[in-house]
């Protein structure tokens, strides 16, 4: 489960995360997001996740979508592991960052935050996953000012690895 998270100023909150089995160790800027638990909705755990990531306090009628969803398999340094992902949108005013709810695990391999433009992800040569994330980044905000409710858009079956799976 992952949240396109974007504030009143037209910015796309990313984490830059890290596979430090490597070396030189790769980066690359994710969004917010993570497993469902056990008894939860996508919507409930899309609501804590960005609670414990970012700080922030969001309803579940605040999220839109589903945007998308796809199967992505993700090889590290120490695993290979295939996950289905729902994508969500929400708005919200800016805020600061509030990571203290970060895993131990994020404490160590999420190494930076930024609000992101538009023209600063176009522009950018750094790794962002996942790939084609402006063209989401424009279905949510068709979705978002859209009275219809829309299908969920199929990414498909996709790799997103630091080492070949």
């Amino acid at each position: 489960m992952r949240v396109l998270l974007v504030d009143d100023l037209d910015r796309l909150l990313l984490f830059r995360d890290s596979d430090l089995g490597l070396t030189p160790v790769p980066h690359w800027w994710i969004t917010p997001g993570g497993g469902v638990e056990v008894g939860e909705t996508d919507r409930e755990a899309a609501v804590r996740e960005l609670a414990e990531e970012t700080g922030v306090v969001v309803a579940e009628s605040d999220l839109v979508g589903p945007l998308a969803t796809r199967t992505v398999v993700h090889g590290y340094s120490d695993l290979i592991t295939t996950q289905d992902e729902v994508f969500w949108v929400v708005r919200v005013p800016a805020f600061e960052i509030d990571v203290s709810g970060h895993t131990e695990l994020e404490q160590l391999t999420m190494t930076a935050h930024r609000w992101w433009t538009r023209p600063e992800l176009e522009a950018t040569t750094e790794e962002v996953w996942p790939h084609g994330i402006l063209r989401l980044w424009a279905l949510a905000e068709a979705m978002i000012t859209s009275a219809e409710p829309a299908e969920p858009l199929d990414l498909g079956d996709v790799e997103e690895s630091t080492v070949p799976a």
